[in-house]
């Protein structure tokens, strides 16, 4: 099977069951504004806020906002009563979200913070607030772990965390790269293995964005 083969069917998937104005208006406000493409696909969108459903979650933390696509489909997600906070290290990017968000009628319940998310989340630890139910990142890769613990700090038993963009396009199998995503890829399994707080697997995608995968954690009970 050829990638423009998981391109089809992931038009059929989302022909089928993803389509929605409101995202494809997102994603094209994205572009217009000159956003990277590294979105997740709308299959994958639509997967994150059924897993933050099943998940039960009605907070969910997000580091990584880009232009807000998978934000605010995590934010039906936890529908009007519940609270995404999402981390944006470009203000550009947090403003185009923000407008996204406004049109999507969710903002109410999105908070945007702007800046490096590491310097940013001991404030949010510091806030004293309930815990997150569900976490999603998709940042920058090489801080990957440093994400992963953090997210340890701010959820509960019970809590799932996603990562994003883990696989490399199969490079996460070759122990000699060089290429500091697949690096912090395999320091990431590294940590789930060995944290007795995560149960973790690894999954592995095909479609339009290509050939990844995400993480997926459960945090034990104490």
């Amino acid at each position: 099977m050829t990638s423009s083969q998981w391109a089809e069917v992931d038009r059929y998937i989302v022909d089928s069951l993803v389509e929605d104005e409101v995202g494809a208006a997102a994603l094209g406000a994205n572009a217009d504004a000159g956003l990277p493409a590294i979105d997740v696909s709308p299959p994958q969108a639509k997967f994150l806020h059924l897993l933050a459903r099943t998940a039960g979650a009605r907070r969910v933390l997000e580091i990584g906002t880009l232009g807000g696509y998978s934000t605010l489909w995590l934010a039906r997600a936890v529908g009007p009563s519940g609270r995404v906070v999402t981390f944006e290290f470009s203000p550009e990017h947090a403003a185009v979200a923000r407008e996204n968000l406004e049109r999507a009628g969710v903002a109410d319940r999105v908070d945007i913070r702007v800046g490096a998310a590491l310097d940013n989340l001991p404030g949010l630890a510091d806030e004293d607030s309930e815990p997150f139910d569900f976490v999603f990142i998709d940042a920058d890769k090489v801080n990957n772990s440093n994400y992963v613990l953090w997210a340890l700090r701010l959820t509960r038993p019970g809590s799932a965390i996603v990562v994003d963009n883990v696989v490399r396009n199969g490079g996460l199998a070759d122990e000699h790269s060089e290429d500091p995503a697949v690096q912090a890829g395999r320091e990431l399994v590294d940590l789930l293995a060995a944290e007795p707080s995560l149960d973790a697997t690894i999954v592995q995608t095909v479609g339009a964005k290509g050939w990844d995968g995400f993480a997926y954690a459960v945090v034990n009970g104490g």
